[in-house]
């Protein structure tokens, strides 16, 4: 393995890492959100990254029954 593979494999780990850590904390992944939107709903125009995290945010506290307290 060449140093440029072993750099790339390493950046695709932590970005690996990071996604995963985001969700288990809960902070909303927008470029998963907008590979979602392009791949299936092409016609639709995808949020801002702040109208996406205002959704986000929104959809966590007006939805207590998807949270344990």
């Amino acid at each position: 393995m060449t140093a440029k593979q072993a750099v790339l494999t390493a950046r695709e780990k932590i970005d690996r890492a990071a996604c995963i850590l985001r969700r288990v904390i809960g902070v909303p992944d927008y470029d998963i959100y907008l590979a979602h939107i392009r791949e299936h709903h092409p016609e639709t125009t995808p949020l801002t990254r702040e109208e996406f995290t205002n959704q986000r945010l929104l959809d966590k506290y007006t939805r207590p029954g998807s949270r344990c307290c």
